[in-house]
């Protein structure tokens, strides 16, 4: 539970966090299942498209109760696949005894702040921003480099909204926002302004601060409250950031279970994704 808490402030954090259990099995479980909490990053994602497409379906004062409500719904629903997936890993690939969790309380001595500052910036801060270092930059020049170079007339990042729009169109999302997310593995930060990029036509990253503007340029691009609810769960329900998976090689040792925690997000994510548009085509 602590290191969960502990994801919502950053993923990787999390991931480092969970040294404080000792059993290898449940570790492995809690580091599997981190991400399935939303990180500090992705709130304000969540936060804008709730504001532009939930609490627009209301009027008055009432709006931003219901935009709140839809934000703590998703991350209730993270919380619920973090433990629907904790006890299905207990069960099948990572099945052993629970083992219970003594916490011993060391004897009392005046905080040495010098020292916890030091070693809180050393052993863990820097850690986690030297990766997210190494990741950005080549990441930056990737995503540059897509929406610079271009064949036939198209940019490289169209190229490839194409070829993801078949899987896209099942999950009730478009090609240009599943090509975001893709290109948004660096950081879940970047995710709505490649979105906004790749729908403007540019070729470098859109921040706009304005929820109003963003609420027009989503819309003239064909977004409804299917597309909005759908973006709101595929964030929750996606893979970790490459700072978080290269924290989970790190601290696992292996590629096997990096990819793992990979994939379990990302499955539940589509599969989650494609019932939510099946069922809403059904009945609307």
């Amino acid at each position: 539970m602590i290191t969960m808490c502990m994801g919502f402030g950053c993923n990787a954090a999390g991931v480092v966090g969970c040294r404080i259990i000792d059993s290898p099995r449940e570790r492995l479980i809690a580091i599997l299942t981190n991400s399935f909490v939303p990180c500090n990053g992705r709130f304000p994602f969540l936060i804008a498209i709730s504001t532009i497409f939930i609490a627009s379906t209301v009027q008055g004062f009432s709006q931003s109760i219901i935009s709140t409500i839809a934000v703590i719904f998703v991350i209730l629903l993270g919380i619920f696949f973090t433990l629907i997936i904790s006890k299905l890993l207990s069960k099948t690939i990572l099945k052993g005894m629970p083992s219970s969790f003594v916490l011993e309380l060391p004897p009392y001595r005046k905080p040495q702040f010098g020292k916890i500052l030091v070693r809180s910036i050393f052993d863990r801060t820097l850690f986690v921003l030297g990766r997210a270092i190494s990741v950005a930059a080549p990441a930056g020049l990737i995503i540059w480099l897509f929406a610079n170079i271009g064949i036939n007339g198209e940019n490289l990042l169209t190229i490839v909204a194409n070829f993801l729009n078949p899987l896209a169109q099942l999950m009730g999302l478009d090609g240009y926002i599943l090509t975001a997310f893709v290109f948004g593995i660096p950081a879940n930060e970047i995710v709505l302004p490649i979105i906004l990029m790749c729908y403007l036509g540019g070729n470098t990253l859109v921040n706009l601060d304005d929820t109003f503007s963003i609420g027009q340029i989503l819309i003239a691009n064909g977004w409804t409250i299917l597309t909005a609810i759908n973006v709101m769960l595929f964030t929750i329900l996606h893979y970790p950031c490459a700072t978080t998976l290269l924290t989970i090689k790190k601290e696992t040792g292996s590629w096997k279970w990096t990819f793992i925690s990979f994939l379990l997000p990302t499955v539940c994510g589509i599969m989650l994704c494609i019932f939510t548009n099946l069922i809403y085509h059904i009945f609307v």
